[in-house]
């Protein structure tokens, strides 16, 4: 409609079309400032009139919400990111936003100069920030799925106490070479392949690739308790190659 009626916008906006705004993810948000994206601009139907029926923009609401308090918590000024709601008929009003929010991105300045850091550490916190969005994702299911009604619960739906206690308390999951039988089991179960494993070898889990879903634990015989849940400490490094073979005693006849 903005095209159509020729009307004029910044031209700093890059475009990205999605079917709803339910689609976006918070590592699409992420990504797009650790590749040097100054902000992130959000538009979508208003709330009540989805097109699919899936409630995909409360979705995107709360994803929105929480990304802003995860921007603040590695230093990012949280006005970067910005939601607003747009329908297919209001071109004039989707002009003015974007003119508003050009302007508003340039009085911040470029990404990490604005806020006083280094681009290089921001850049390094943006990505671990990405690697823990599973873990997060499921911590806070339940708050990403309520269907927010009015501005006081999107004050209140995320503090800043609440995501510096959720990077603090950061769950880890590590197997214990002395209980680990080499059955394979959570290996078979991990739905990224982040462990590392073979017959009558060790388990180790593979740190970078660990989205801390927490399927291995579960998946683990209770009989072996191999794997560990640890919360708050460093994850203890994994044993030697060479050391990680079982030898298994034969049976007597």
């Amino acid at each position: 409609m903005a095209g159509v009626s020729r009307l004029q916008y910044s031209t700093d906006i890059r475009l990205i079309r999605v079917m709803c705004t339910g689609r976006i993810d918070l590592a699409f948000i992420l990504r797009a400032f650790s590749n040097g994206s100054d902000g992130v601009f959000i538009g979508g139907c208003h709330l009540g009139e989805c097109n699919y029926v899936t409630a995909g923009n409360y979705a995107a609401l709360s994803m929105v919400l929480l990304c802003r308090k995860l921007l603040e918590h590695i230093g990012v000024n949280p006005e970067r990111l910005r939601l607003e709601w747009c329908s297919s008929g209001e071109g004039i009003r989707f002009a003015h936003v974007m003119n508003d929010f050009s302007k508003k991105v340039k009085e911040l300045g470029p990404l990490g100069q604005g806020e006083g850091i280094d681009w290089n550490e921001l850049r390094s916190k943006l990505e671990e920030v990405t690697k823990l969005v599973p873990y997060i994702k499921i911590v806070k299911r339940e708050k990403l799925e309520l269907r927010l009604e009015n501005s006081e619960e999107y004050d209140q739906l995320f503090t800043s106490d609440e995501i510096d206690r959720l990077f603090h308390e950061v769950v880890s999951y590590y197997i214990d070479p002395t209980k680990c039988q080499a059955c394979m089991i959570c290996a078979k179960r991990c739905p990224v392949e982040a462990i590392i494993s073979a017959k009558k070898k060790i388990h180790v889990i593979d740190q970078e690739k660990c989205i801390k879903c927490g399927t291995c634990f579960e998946a683990c015989p209770p009989k072996f308790g191999a794997v560990t849940k640890i919360s708050g400490e460093p994850v203890p490094p994994p044993i030697p190659e060479e050391e990680r073979t079982i030898v298994r005693k034969s049976k007597e006849k």
